[in-house]
């Protein structure tokens, strides 16, 4: 089945809002491994308005489940990572100030300084990750940097599903197809929630993980933190089945 990768920047968030320790980053992300959650990612930025590089810290040596951190591969971002030591690295091209992931990487003009970056992670036994739009070049391009895996980029999907589910999926389903025949795997996230999941990871090849954090954080207000955990990963289930029934 996908993994569930818990993305808890939005609990540093509430808990940057008053200063002190509530609600407590760890032990959420403790609990959320517990309710089932089969990753923890962190985004932090240069601002550190919500995960900050002490939270980084505090994480990487008690999770017991996969750590991905997320980010712009800034030289303190890199420091950062090596030192740490996750599961895995998502390279996100965000520019220092933007509110949020809005874009994939350029992997061919950026191909000489993504072949560095990935290079050092890989060298430490790092898994890396690009996070990436559905372009056939740059996914491409995610390959020839010596990139793991890609993470699509789901804004549009998500986006479009309400409009036309078959015609927003469309465009992921190639770029799975293409990226799962050149060798890379296949993560996905932003936007994803409860009303869209199911019939992304049903639609999705060889899907492996998503990331979700906004929308699961927002549900958690209203269901509670291990019953939404618990209905994300019924969602990939559903998928799960669906796969299996369509052969």
């Amino acid at each position: 089945m996908t993994k569930l990768s818990v993305n808890i920047n939005k609990i540093a968030t509430i808990r940057n809002a008053r200063g002190g320790n509530t609600p407590n980053v760890l032990q959420v992300a403790l609990d959320c491994e517990l309710f089932g959650a089969q990753g923890i990612t962190v985004h932090p930025r240069p601002d550190e308005r919500h995960i900050t590089r002490a939270d980084v810290y505090d994480l990487a040596p008690k999770l017991k489940t996969e750590f991905n951190i997320e980010g712009y591969p800034s030289h303190d971002f890199i420091k950062m990572v090596l030192e740490v030591n996750p599961a895995q690295v998502t390279l996100v091209p965000d520019p220092p100030g933007v509110l949020t992931s809005n874009a994939g990487w350029d992997t061919i003009t950026h191909k000489d300084f993504l072949q560095d970056v990935i290079g050092q992670f890989k060298a430490v036994g790092i898994r890396t990750s690009v996070f990436i739009e559905t372009n056939e070049d740059h996914i491409a391009g995610a390959k020839a940097v010596g990139a793991d895996r890609i993470e699509l980029y789901t804004e549009d999907f998500a986006t479009g599903y309400e409009k036309d589910p078959e015609i927003a999926v469309a465009p992921f389903i190639y770029s799975a197809e293409i990226a799962h025949e050149l060798g890379l795997g296949i993560n996905a996230g932003h936007d994803l929630s409860l009303k869209n999941l199911a019939f992304f990871a049903t639609h999705i090849p060889n899907l492996l993980e998503v990331s979700i954090g906004h929308a699961l954080i927002s549900d958690a207000l209203y269901f509670g933190l291990e019953n939404t955990i618990q209905m994300y990963l019924q969602q990939l289930h559903i998928a799960l089945i669906a796969k299996n029934q369509n052969g």
